[in-house]
């Protein structure tokens, strides 16, 4: 897990600390193991038209006087870094501005690249620590041939977190450390609870912690205002009814449409040029292809030709087996799936697998 420092008593370890189960156990074996330890929480988010902090496990008072709690009883020291700002900049306006161009982002990707492994990580770095533990379901490992570090799938497959992490870099994955990744979600819960942790009732936390109620409308709206509706129409262009604003669809959408038929529609496109929704059967929804671009590599440095790897196109989506090409001078790659794939949704991460290696990704340009 450490490769920096082989000396226990003189490697600091910071623990990024939410207040929650998994990041308090974190900071506990790290001291039963031996090592320094200092707890960071973050303050990341006050709404810009209320000022007010949402109720969320990360991100509000809660959280830091949670995690100053479990502090004092492990006796470590502890900061709190407010970086609502960068977190506002770098997390927020990119989740509003990729739905604004018509596509579905995944902020914690973002968010896992930029602020926890890169503003949070060099914070770190700077009171003293060698390295950032986190308590992200997920395994460090390090490729003797390519002599690169990468990530393996956590061994609770229910709670793997691998997906939201392809993007660190190599300096990252070197100054980083994930120590649950050996352990199941009940392991831990029995750690907590045997080492006197007062967190059994704690919630899980949530995908997306600036919106503690999951309610996306109600958060672009408030962030932006009102939005221009359009035409909603089918794949032959035909006008089947109007929209109300084309951040409030993603690709695979059911539900709230307006529009009936014999058979059920889908979301298929979206189509920010022209502000028209794209709709049709289930059966338009699929695809045998995706262009991707944004990629990061992993434990190869660089694709020289097509390999065969499983790929996930959603947080919560299976693995499924697919044919993944070089770049092209462009800096994109395609990808084939061996099965056609439904709502491949522009704006998502997809990310490459051979067994529990994580080989890599990137965001989903637009399928064909």
């Amino acid at each position: 897990m450490f490769q920096k420092n082989n000396s226990r008593d003189n490697t600091t370890v910071a623990v990024a600390m939410s207040g929650g189960v998994d990041s308090s156990v974190v900071a506990a074996l790290l001291l039963e193991k031996g090592f320094r330890v200092i707890g960071l929480t973050m303050r990341l988010w006050v709404d810009v038209k209320t000022q007010q902090i949402p109720e969320s496990n990360f991100c509000d008072m809660e959280a830091v006087n949670d995690s100053l709690k479990v502090a004092e009883t492990l006796g470590i020291p502890h900061y709190t870094l407010n970086l609502k700002d960068v977190f506002k900049e770098q997390v927020v306006d990119y989740f509003v501005e990729e739905y604004l161009a018509g596509r579905t982002p995944n902020p914690c990707v973002v968010c896992n690249r930029e602020i926890k492994f890169g503003v949070l990580l060099r914070s770190a770095l700077e009171k003293g620590a060698h390295y950032l533990a986190t308590g992200h379901y997920v395994r460090s490992a390090w490729d003797a041939n390519y002599r690169r570090y990468f990530l393996k799938k956590g061994l609770d497959s229910q709670k793997d977190q691998s997906y939201t992490l392809y993007s660190l870099n190599q300096f990252q994955l070197s100054c980083s450390c994930f120590p649950l990744g050996e352990l199941s979600k009940d392991t831990v819960r029995s750690k907590a609870k045997n080492m006197g942790l007062d967190l059994t009732n704690k919630p899980e936390s949530q995908e997306v912690c600036f919106i503690p109620d999951n309610n996306y409308r109600d958060f672009l709206w408030r962030q932006k205002g009102d939005f221009i509706s359009g035409p909603i129409k089918d794949t032959s262009g035909k006008k089947l009814g109007n929209h109300q604003g084309l951040p409030f669809y993603t690709v695979g959408q059911r539900r709230g449409l307006g529009l009936t038929g014999k058979e059920p529609f889908y979301v298929i496109r979206i189509d920010p040029k022209e502000n028209a929704l794209i709709v049709g059967p289930k059966d338009e929804l699929y695809s045998r292809k995706l262009l991707a671009h944004c990629l990061n590599f992993m434990k190869l440095p660089i694709l020289t030709e097509a390999l065969s790897v499983k790929v996930r196109i959603r947080y919560r989506a299976p693995d499924v087996p697919a044919l993944l090409h070089p770049l092209d001078h462009n800096g994109v790659a395609k990808i084939e799936f061996l099965e056609p794939q439904a709502a491949v949704t522009p704006g998502q991460s997809v990310v490459f697998y051979q067994g529990d290696d994580l080989l890599g990704g990137g965001i989903i340009k637009f399928s064909l």
